[in-house]
């Protein structure tokens, strides 16, 4: 297999700092770290992991990136950031890091399905039922929003943000933020739909045992108007997860704004470490 293609922002030859991306999402995402970055001496990277072939799935899926990680650092000290479902992919990857990860930011996160009464809180939910009940019908409707995409991709941003919630509708009407997440749809949905289609597969499958294995500092940065990852799955994190240290409740934020305001928090705390 060819080494997997990654993107690099902030600093040069800073502290190594992996970002997992949401799904939908793409490496552009991780742009949002790139000026920190820079001004904390951190190194972020963002692995193309939906280009993954869709025939690697499950605990080989999670080895094959752990492996990516570890030959792209080179034995550096390693800081895992997870994004929304990015962060349940970054949970289990980091049980396959030989040397360990520093620390652990997840962001917007959400929790193993099983492990609550979540879904009719949730943006998502029709994704995620379809997922779990109807694997095959739920590639076919991934594959029309890639072909949305193409279309018009505007589409696939007022779908995905027509039930915005605290700070993100702000955001929604920021020119800038609809550009730049346009950008990353059109990346997930066209050329990637089955890499998407796998991490949303592997996320609503039941997981939570897992977690009693992440023993690295974990913080925990959560938006108490999200309507994507409810607020109670940082709650269940802060409780399941062995190594948690602390949680941050942001007020008045959901959940890509929150994003946008742990961002530079994260930077700093990483940036002193």
């Amino acid at each position: 297999m060819k080494p997997l293609k990654f993107s690099q922002f902030g600093s040069d030859n800073g502290r190594m700092v992996v970002y997992f991306h949401g799904a939908p999402g793409a490496p552009e995402e991780c742009r949002i770290f790139d000026l920190q970055g820079k001004h904390h001496g951190l190194t972020f990277i963002c692995l193309d992991r939906f280009s993954v072939d869709s025939s690697i799935n499950g605990e080989a899926y999670y080895k094959l990136l752990a492996a990516e990680i570890s030959r792209i650092a080179s034995g550096k000290q390693l800081d895992f950031v997870g994004f929304s479902i990015g962060a349940f992919i970054a949970l289990q990857t980091s049980r396959y890091i030989a040397n360990g990860v520093g620390s652990l930011h997840l962001v917007s996160a959400a929790a193993p399905l099983e492990s609550g009464n979540y879904l009719e809180a949730m943006a998502g939910k029709q994704v995620f039922m379809l997922a779990k009940a109807a694997p095959v019908l739920f590639i076919l409707l991934s594959y029309w929003q890639g072909l949305l995409a193409w279309l018009s991709p505007n589409a696939v941003f007022r779908l995905l943000f027509a039930s915005a919630a605290g700070e993100d509708k702000a955001l929604v009407a920021d020119s800038e933020f609809r550009s730049d997440t346009t950008k990353v749809l059109k990346a997930c949905f066209i050329g990637r739909v089955r890499g998407y289609a796998r991490d949303i597969g592997l996320y609503v499958r039941p997981w939570e045992t897992t977690l009693a294995e992440v023993s690295v500092n974990t913080h925990i940065w959560h938006g108490a108007e999200d309507n994507w990852s409810p607020p109670q799955m940082a709650e269940y994190f802060k409780s399941a997860i062995p190594g948690s240290t602390s949680t941050t409740i942001l007020n008045g934020l959901s959940h890509y704004s929150c994003l946008h305001q742990a961002a530079p928090r994260i930077c700093n705390l990483l940036g002193k470490a």
